[in-house]
């Protein structure tokens, strides 16, 4: 399952984010993820969430964003949840380049179960067709 929270920057997503992220630690029985471009969210979050700041890694397109999270799946096979804010500060590209990476996302969802939330800095009427099917 993937979810997209879009809106200008500054609407509140993060920290909405962050609430469903500290939310989801009673519940979820696996592992929690949540990939940041800077540090600041790391001590807003619960302490048994796996906090990633990409600054520490050459993320430079969809692909190596890609190839990153199966990096963190292969290692990690109790991962359930990942929240990921910010996805196109996170690499570089346009929204409408993003297309091939949903399709990976949501095999990826569907074969090991994940949950997918990601935040982007976007107005959701001016979304491509591809994501508003995950727009919140």
């Amino acid at each position: 399952m993937i979810q997209v929270f879009c809106g200008k920057r500054g609407s509140g997503k993060t920290k909405n984010l962050i609430a469903m992220a500290n939310e989801c630690v009673g519940s979820t029985k696996g592992n929690i993820v949540y990939i940041d471009d800077d540090k600041r969210p790391m001590l807003e979050l619960d302490r048994r969430i796996r906090f990633i700041s990409t600054d520490d890694f050459s993320l430079k397109d969809y692909n190596s964003f890609y190839g990153f999270l199966c990096g963190m799946l292969s290692e990690d096979y109790d991962i359930e949840t990942i929240f990921i804010d910010g996805l196109f500060n996170i690499v570089s590209g346009n929204v409408s380049d993003a297309a091939h990476l949903f399709l990976q996302l949501e095999a990826l969802s569907i074969k090991f179960g994940l949950q997918i939330y990601i935040n982007i800095n976007h107005e959701s009427e001016e979304l491509p067709e591809f994501i508003k099917k995950y727009a919140a």
